[in-house]
């Protein structure tokens, strides 16, 4: 099933960067949720999902894929911003990506839970474990990762659990 998912994502050259592959999922959104949720769950394992409270999306395709799963698994959802979106006191924790850097934020006020961390696209890692390191920083505590898509060529072993749908 999920193979099939791969024919509704748009590969766009040369952008945000030249050489860049940008993996647009709006058509997948748009044609196929239920299929990409389905997916998604059937990625996890049963343990992780059942010790889940919350799941915690990554700005700014983190945010679609979890909230789509915080309402169908009927857990919880905490927001990992880009630098100023939420309000303080917050933790912040800076990171490089494939074509730059990055500073993400997490809300102090949080309560201690245990989280999965859900993203769109898996490349260089800098994303995934700068979240990580923010859910620690905030008390809660990262089950793993879940992604729709993984480019296996852009990183090595992050030293981090994750589970993902398709991989290129």
């Amino acid at each position: 099933m999920s193979q099939n998912l791969w024919t509704h994502i748009r590969t766009v050259s040369d952008f945000p960067k030249a050489g860049i592959e940008f993996y647009d999922i709006s058509p997948l959104l748009n044609q196929h949720l239920n299929q990409l949720i389905d997916a998604l769950i059937d990625a996890l394992p049963s343990d992780i999902l059942a010790a889940t409270d919350a799941l915690v999306a990554v700005e700014s395709r983190g945010f679609v894929l979890a909230s789509l799963l915080a309402a169908r698994l009927d857990k919880g959802l905490i927001l990992i911003r880009k630098t100023g979106k939420l309000p303080p006191p917050v933790h912040r924790e800076s990171y490089g990506l494939e074509y730059g850097s990055d500073t993400l934020e997490i809300s102090c006020d949080l309560d201690p839970a245990n989280v999965l961390l859900v993203d769109d696209v898996l490349a260089t890692g800098g994303t995934l474990v700068a979240a990580d390191k923010l859910c620690k920083a905030a008390g809660l505590t990262a089950l793993g990762s879940l992604v729709l898509l993984d480019l296996t060529e852009l990183h090595g072993d992050l030293g981090l659990k994750y589970w993902c749908v398709l991989s290129k």
